[in-house]
């Protein structure tokens, strides 16, 4: 018995499971032209013209797929015939796109056929909630979009992908690949935001406010308790979890840049999480509402930002070198504070990118980080005092107060 013979039911099986999952789904929907006996037909069609043209002749596939294609077309054009005005084409592509993942797992990859075949049935069965959320949209969210593929599918592609400037720390396409990272992170809190909307309490406010931008949201709310200072008490813990998710931010990108160095660095920067967790479960339960209206939302993805943001990234990373081969450790500490003013994303790329390829210890990585997590948390306080009320001050200066004696105390005695 060869590996082909021990291969082909399993082959058989899975695609027999697909058929049935999308004719389920179908099934359900009331699709007159194929359900749940003819959709795992379709997706053995499939797997057995593949094997039988890995056997012979790998034309086989392609009569297979115009025979199958000739059938839903019949199908469709007699629906139609028979009155029904909203055909519509789903269940039609979906059933051809069925025949090629049946003979996918024969000819290409059995997990890559699972992965299509997981993603139809989502895409199926979530219409409703699809339809829904696009007829949701306006102009600006459509732009949002589009921008960010301007930034993601257009401009990277052409960017070189070289070092260039001082030190040899600016690479074009590097560098405006983690901008789209961060723009991907800052969307996404976005979208959590169109979708839930005034309907967000105050935990789901602070993770979406966090995720657009912490500091946007901790003015906004400085804002909104300095005309409503009853709003204090839910103010500041919204502001508290969004410090929160920058944090989770944080370990993020070090996964995603530097994954070998996100063991070392994890450990004291999950530490400093947990105790801004706590401080944000404290303020939880002193907060008596738990509902709260999210502000209007900028679009994160803005061309005009996504520059700003590369041109603050190249700059932290000229500075980091520049600190580093001027005055060492502590010159590095001075730039994580200026940039940790305003930004934590730039810092914690660079000196995460610095430490995972040995220019700098890991030890000085999260350092770095912890300082400008403190720089943070105090442009943050300023930010409040300047635009909030007396009641979200003190409550302010208190909570974040306790968060930056948790990271000095974990600068301290964390074993070097």
């Amino acid at each position: 018995m060869t590996p082909h013979d021990l291969l082909a039911p399993q082959q058989l099986a899975i695609s027999l499971g697909l058929g049935l999952l999308l004719g389920l789904e179908r099934e359900r929907s009331e699709s007159s032209i194929a359900g749940i006996r003819t959709f795992p037909f379709i997706s053995l069609l499939g797997t057995v013209c593949a094997q039988v043209a890995d056997l012979s002749s790998p034309w086989i596939i392609a009569a297979g797929l115009l025979a199958v294609t000739a059938i839903v077309i019949t199908a469709n054009y007699t629906k139609i015939k028979n009155g029904e005005r909203d055909a519509g084409t789903t269940t039609e592509f979906a059933a051809v796109l069925l025949y090629g993942v049946g003979a996918l797992i024969v000819v290409g990859s059995i997990e890559a056929s699972l992965v299509v075949g997981g993603v139809m049935v989502i895409l199926l069965h979530l219409k409703g909630p699809m339809h829904r959320m696009v007829n949701a949209m306006g102009d600006h969210d459509v732009r949002a979009i589009m921008q960010f593929v301007l930034i993601s599918l257009i401009i990277l592609p052409v960017l070189p992908n070289g070092d260039f400037g001082p030190y040899g720390v600016w690479n074009p396409f590097k560098i405006w690949l983690l901008v789209v990272f961060i723009v991907g992170i800052s969307l996404s809190g976005y979208v959590l935001y169109k979708i839930f909307g005034a309907r967000a309490g105050a935990i789901l406010g602070g993770v979406i406010g966090g995720l657009v931008s912490s500091t946007a949201t901790t003015v906004s709310f400085a804002r909104r308790c300095a005309s409503d200072p009853a709003l204090a008490p839910l103010g500041v813990l919204v502001i508290m979890i969004a410090s929160c998710i920058s944090l989770v931010r944080v370990l993020v990108e070090v996964a995603v840049v530097a994954p070998g160095i996100l063991q070392a660095v994890a450990a004291p920067l999950g530490i400093l999480l947990g105790w801004c967790l706590v401080i944000s479960v404290g303020l939880y339960f002193l907060s008596r509402k738990s509902v709260v209206e999210m502000s209007e939302q900028k679009n994160p993805a803005e061309f005009k930002s996504a520059i700003f943001f590369g041109l603050l990234f190249a700059l932290v990373l000229w500075g980091v070198a520049e600190a580093k081969e001027r005055y060492g450790e502590a010159g590095m500490y001075v730039i994580s504070v200026i940039s940790g003013l305003t930004d934590m994303d730039a810092i914690t790329l660079s000196t995460a990118g610095m430490a995972a390829s040995g220019n700098i210890s890991t030890r000085v990585a999260w350092h770095s980080i912890v300082v400008a997590a403190m720089a943070n948390f105090a442009f943050k306080l300023a930010a409040v005092a300047i635009l909030g009320s007396a009641a979200l001050i003190w409550r302010t200066a208190i909570s974040f107060g306790l968060a930056v004696a948790g990271g000095g105390l974990l600068l301290l005695l964390w074993p070097w």
